[in-house]
């Protein structure tokens, strides 16, 4: 209903009305003031006083009511007038471009998004071109896995550093000079090559100090930017960048490699983060605040329905080292990490030297565990929230999400020495991945569940000790490969899969343990 049609639902009279005393039900005539001599006319004179005194409340009421209607009609000429106002500043707005009516905060998204995309790109050119360089060098196993793990000496160094610099200076900085450091380090990385293998794992670590402060500092960014009510989404998103980025890196890199040579995957990669920063500095900032061309209704929106917690000041460290949920976490990612980060670095050289894939097909051929893996990691998400909300404790729903992820892959993985054909190795690979994404639900949710307030100093510990899987387990990998076999290597991974699942499910909890 519109303004006018609002306030004018009901009539008001217009003149006064006819007579209107006789809306009032008639009273019996009574003699209410008495002339001062007894004469006849005494009674009749009281009833005419009556009778005026009822007209002039009459006239009072009437005017009370003209009264009212001009001031509706005020009312109603102000409603026009704002309604005029509104029409003009839609007008306005749809005169605005649409990329400029885009949300802000999703633009803030899309750009994390693409970091993380180019730092899992950056992450496994690696993987595929070291089978060309080592034919070019003459690398033997030990000395591939030492490169491979030489990226994780850096990428250690920054896992708890990155986020104490990120809250200190702001997400923004951090996330820009992490960029950067890591595509110069790829883009160096055919030079350092040549030069020796000193200055090429030199050039890893470097690598790996540039992409480890990549996590906490979009953390930092998407708590400030990002309202409650959309941080799974916003998350869910940024994170599947990882995956479409080992997608992309392993798809692309074998057709630069036979085209134009393994180099020039190094150089194509790394020049992607100069793109990438120029979009960066011109559109992003650490904090709606700082916006100065952020809508005010926007950021209205994100002020109010961003949560702020309160600073931790002091770090009980003994406190959370005494408690048995907090060790189940960091032995239970050592474990998960291990198996993970043989996929990432390994398994084109599986399929080349196995399952006798040329260089092409093993690229290809590896995009199918992360396509598997985005896809189990939502549908375990969904699932986990699915039971949760159904009544199903916290605890239980971890403990049954962790053990699907280390079970899983253990029973793929043994299947491997049992199948004949590359297909059947490809769809055990496959599933092996796919079962292991629903760790998401499990372990990686459960920093929140146990200590929200020290949720990234756990993060912190736990993916050091995750990332001290990927340093040993790449390294071991060429070790095992040099005096034995594959079959060795998932040996290795299904017995650390066993024990995670063991202590996970001993001293695991969801229940919070730390204020």
């Amino acid at each position: 209903m519109s303004f006018r049609a609002l306030l004018f639902s009901s009539n008001f009279p217009k003149s006064p009305p006819e007579n209107i005393s006789t809306r009032t039900k008639p009273s019996p005539t009574r003699c209410l003031i008495r002339s001062p001599v007894n004469s006849p006319h005494g009674c009749r004179l009281s009833r005419l006083s009556a009778t005026e005194g009822r007209r002039r409340r009459s006239g009072k009421v009437y005017a009370d009511v003209r009264e009212i209607a001009d001031s509706l009609r005020e009312l109603v000429k102000f409603g026009d007038s704002l309604n005029d106002a509104v029409a003009s500043e839609d007008d306005l707005d749809s005169a605005v471009p649409w990329w400029e009516q885009f949300p802000k905060r999703w633009v803030i998204v899309i750009l994390c998004f693409s970091a993380f995309l180019l730092c899992n790109m950056d992450r496994v050119n690696m993987s595929i071109a070291i089978l060309p360089m080592s034919a070019e060098f003459n690398w033997n196993p030990a000395t591939v896995g030492l490169i491979q793990s030489s990226f994780f000496w850096g990428y250690l160094l920054t896992q708890i550093a990155g986020g104490i610099w990120a809250d200190t200076v702001g997400g923004k900085t951090v996330l820009g000079f992490g960029v950067v450091w890591w595509s110069i380090a790829t883009a160096l990385t055919p030079v350092a090559a040549k030069l020796g293998l000193p200055f090429l794992l030199v050039v890893r670590a470097f690598m790996g100090i540039g992409e480890g402060v990549a996590m906490p500092a979009m953390n930092n960014i998407l708590s400030k930017w990002v309202p409650v009510a959309e941080r799974s989404r916003s998350l869910a998103l940024v994170y599947s960048g990882m995956y479409l980025g080992s997608v992309t890196g392993l798809a692309f890199s074998p057709f630069l490699i036979h085209q134009f040579g393994w180099p020039s995957v190094f150089y194509s990669f790394g020049s992607l983060g100069t793109v990438w920063f120029a979009l960066w500095l011109n559109k992003a900032y650490s904090s709606p605040i700082e916006d100065p061309e952020l809508l005010p209704q926007e950021k209205k929106l994100i002020v109010t329905n961003c949560i702020s917690k309160q600073p931790v000041k002091t770090i009980p460290w003994k406190l959370i080292l005494s408690k048995p949920p907090v060790w189940a976490l960091i032995v239970s990612h050592f474990c998960h990490n291990w198996g993970t980060f043989i996929l990432l670095t390994w398994m084109p050289t599986y399929y080349h030297q196995v399952l006798k894939f040329n260089l092409t097909d093993s690229g290809l051929i590896c995009v199918l565990p992360w396509l598997t893996m985005a896809f189990s990691a939502n549908l375990g998400g969904w699932i986990a929230d699915t039971l949760v909300s159904k009544g199903l404790s916290v605890t239980t729903v971890r403990k049954v999400m962790q053990s699907i992820g280390f079970l899983g892959p253990a029973f793929f993985l043994t299947q491997l020495s049992h199948v004949n054909s590359p297909a059947m190795a490809v769809l055990c690979m496959a599933c092996s991945q796919g079962t292991d994404a629903f760790s998401q639900s499990g372990l990686y949710s459960n920093h929140q569940d146990i200590a929200p307030r020290y949720s990234g100093v756990l993060l912190g510990l736990s993916n050091t000790a995750g990332v001290l899987a990927g340093v040993f387990g790449t390294a071991a990998t060429g070790y095992i490969l040099q005096h034995g076999s594959w079959d060795n290597v998932f040996e290795v991974s299904v017995g650390l899969y066993l024990v995670g699942t063991v202590v996970w499910n001993l001293f695991s909890t969801g229940e919070k343990i730390l204020d």
